[in-house]
């Protein structure tokens, strides 16, 4: 299965960009992948799909054991931020999910609003962080989902 999927990922423009100069071929042309090959795959994949640039993903195969160490240890410090970065938004997007939920349930954004206004109460967030933190994580797509 791993070798259809390989078949599929693994195109001539990777060989072009020195991705995969380690890898043999035959007489006619066709590639013998062996088993380390396989393995610098799946480290070539992660990369492509962390947003690593196809350069810099070509010099990293170049390096010696202790400058790839380096490489993936500030690549992690990238994708950790990047993580970081996507959970806020995520987190984010759930509020706004229980808050329009809340105004559907209640026929109204106004039970958001400061009384007699339609200025959202200063601390609806903190509603919602409360109630989330008080909600089961087994329970917690109740709270947001219709």
């Amino acid at each position: 299965q791993f070798i259809t999927s390989l078949k599929e990922r693994v195109s001539l423009p990777a060989f072009k960009n020195g991705l995969l100069p380690f890898v043999k071929q035959d007489q006619n042309g066709r590639r013998a992948f062996v088993d380390n090959d396989f393995n610098f795959l799946k480290v070539i994949n992660c990369l492509k799909k962390s947003g690593v640039p196809v350069k810099d993903i070509a010099g990293f195969i170049n390096l010696c054991i202790a400058e790839r160490y380096d490489y993936l240890d500030q690549e992690e410090t990238v994708i950790e931020a990047k993580v970081a970065e996507l959970q806020e938004q995520l987190d984010f997007l759930r509020f706004k999910k229980w808050y329009y939920k809340t105004s559907l349930q209640a026929g109204t954004e106004a039970v958001h609003f400061m009384e007699g206004t339609n200025v959202v109460q200063p601390d609806i967030h903190e509603q919602y962080l409360k109630l989330k933190q008080q909600t089961p994580p087994d329970q917690f797509r109740q709270l947001i989902d219709l």
